[in-house]
């Protein structure tokens, strides 16, 4: 027994050096920690909730988002005050997760020998290197100001032909303008310095989780969350919950919808509508949606799936 424990404890601490070359979480440690997505997953183990329900989320408000949320349990998913790049569009992705700590000369060397040692050069780089289409890069760098951005144009635009997305970026942005100029990159930042997060002889910034839990306001973020950035705020939406949010947004949409005619014609008071429902309305409704399902602002298969599950 004692020699199967110390094969286990070996295995376990060469499993870890192994995902801490490049600071990153292993697979296994990635899936541990999100077992509650039973859904397909990226090699490295990340979530990866199907492009179909990104499309339909990025109607869906915060309100909707939050509701759903707060019902399952999850009350710290929303993070506010935020300066924005392109703030009149939607962001929407799946997060990958970096955690920036302030530097200090031996963890840094120590950290980017690691990285040079696999061919890699400024640790800022390393998780952009990870980004594929629908991502959103989510970064912790501490709210970090003055020689604090590890973020440019270059590496903005670096970032958006990865992802076709933007960022969320708990930390100073530097080039500004350069980034403002990427049409698509919508993006959520603390603030803005024209200084790098690296100068000669300052080691300020130091990269030290990649794809690992990170803090992002009041917020744990999990790589494989699906970012909801809108109205102001961010929303960190956990993988398992995504297509139960869409959904429920959908079905809100087509009831308020509903409603709102009912109420416009006098076929049903205020009140009624504002209640639970009566039988006889449920059963409107149900047919209010056969009848119009070609017209409807929602899919006709997201209408058809609703009236499937549903008992009027």
């Amino acid at each position: 027994m004692f020699r199967l424990k110390l094969i286990f404890m070996i295995f376990m601490l060469s499993s870890f050096y192994e995902a801490t070359k490049a600071q990153q979480i292993s697979k296994e440690e990635l899936i541990f920690l999100t077992p509650e997505w039973k859904g397909e997953r990226f090699p490295d183990g990340r979530p990866k909730v199907p492009d179909d329900i990104l499309k339909r989320m990025k109607n869906v408000s915060q309100e909707e988002a939050w509701a759903v949320m707060k019902n399952a349990g999850y009350g710290y998913q929303v993070a506010e005050g935020w300066q924005q790049i392109n703030p009149d569009s939607v962001l929407v992705g799946r997060a990958v997760t970096a955690t920036f700590m302030p530097g200090r000369p031996d963890v840094w060397g120590a950290i980017d020998a690691r990285g040079k040692k696999q061919g890699k050069r400024g640790q800022n780089s390393w998780p952009v290197d990870l980004l594929v289409k629908g991502d959103v890069y989510v970064a912790d760098q501490f709210d970090a100001h003055k020689n604090g951005p590890t973020i440019g144009d270059n590496v903005g635009n670096a970032i958006y032909a990865k992802t076709g997305n933007g960022i969320v970026y708990n930390g100073a942005l530097r080039d500004i303008e350069g980034l403002k100029e990427i049409g698509g990159f919508t993006s959520y930042y603390s603030s803005y310095d024209p200084s790098y997060h690296n100068p000669p002889g300052d080691l300020n910034t130091m990269i030290v989780g990649i794809n690992q839990p990170t803090r992002i306001r009041q917020v744990t973020v999990m790589p494989g969350d699906i970012v909801l950035g809108k109205q102001g705020i961010v929303s960190f939406i956990p993988p398992q919950l995504a297509e139960k949010v869409v959904k429920t947004s959908e079905i809100v949409r087509l009831r308020d919808a509903f409603g709102h005619l009912r109420l416009r014609e006098g076929k049903y008071s205020a009140g009624q509508i504002d209640a639970r429902w009566t039988d006889d309305i449920e059963k409107d409704f149900s047919k209010w949606l056969n009848d119009h399902i070609n017209e409807l602002p929602i899919p006709k298969e997201q209408i058809q799936e609703i009236l499937k599950e549903r008992t009027w």
